[in-house]
């Protein structure tokens, strides 16, 4: 081997040594934080952020508290499947279970579809998507974002014309350079309806705070209204003390004087 290349070949695999390390640095760090973080936000980590509730709680993250409290089994969310019991059943260092069928079953992801035509801007379906994925106003037409539908399903049941239907989500997009593995996207989109969830949980809980403060300030009794004197009144006024004020000093000035005692 010439020279040159062999030491283009030291220094490539010198290279790969240096990144390699560096990833295995990256991933044990990631993992000890991983580990130090609280149980519940463990069992968040893994479960698939839909907000459904179907496993019985308003969300995820009220389920892995569940979970973590003892307060419920690892086999109730059904976006989750199988996969997601397992998972959860390796973290807390048990035996996995079948899934319980009284929570529903798993089905293919899918996002919801608005029929624009028949929208009649209730605002009934804003008011149920527990991570703010569908956009309109009263009495104006409504629409999903696509990309951040979880398919929960609660803005089925509320919609007063039925114009929102259930579609099979769009694949996983998978093209190089840019690849990332369907797994990997699994828990991006998981990760932004945990975001998008938390920013609506904080929104309704400012303009609660809001309403509440509006109803506060109702309830108080009216302040008294300063009331603006009449100028003739306060001229009146000033005339009569200046009469007082005459007469007490025509009453000194004739009251007599005491003698004085001379020696």
């Amino acid at each position: 081997m010439p020279p040159t290349a062999a030491i283009l070949s030291g220094l490539l695999l010198t290279g790969l040594m240096l990144t390699g390390s560096i990833l295995a640095f990256r991933l044990a760090a990631r993992r000890r934080a991983a580990a130090r973080a609280p149980l519940a936000e463990r069992l968040d980590a893994l479960l698939p952020q839909t907000q459904c509730g179907q496993c019985g709680y308003p969300g995820c993250r009220p389920y892995a508290d569940a979970i973590a409290a003892g307060a419920a089994d690892i086999n109730q969310c059904p976006p989750g499947g199988e996969a997601g019991v397992r998972a959860l059943a390796r973290l807390l260092d048990r035996a996995p279970k079948p899934l319980d069928p009284t929570h529903g079953v798993t089905k293919p992801r899918a996002v919801a579809r608005i029929d624009e035509a028949a929208c009649i801007g209730c605002t009934l379906c804003i008011q149920a998507c527990p991570v703010d994925a569908i956009v309109g106003a009263a009495k104006r037409m409504h629409t999903v974002i696509t990309a951040e539908c979880t398919g929960c399903e609660l803005c089925l049941p509320p919609c007063p014309v039925d114009c929102i239907a259930l579609l099979p989500a769009p694949p996983d997009a998978w093209r190089w350079p840019h690849a990332v593995s369907p797994h990997r996207q699994a828990r991006q989109r998981a990760e932004r309806a945990r975001q998008r969830y938390q920013a609506r949980q904080r929104r309704l809980a400012a303009e609660r705070l809001a309403r509440e403060a509006r109803l506060a300030r109702k309830r108080l009794p009216p302040a008294p209204a300063a009331v603006a004197e009449d100028p003739r009144q306060t001229a009146i006024r000033a005339a009569v003390e200046r009469v007082r004020a005459k007469k007490a000093a025509i009453r000194a000035a004739a009251r007599p004087t005491p003698p004085q005692d001379q020696d």
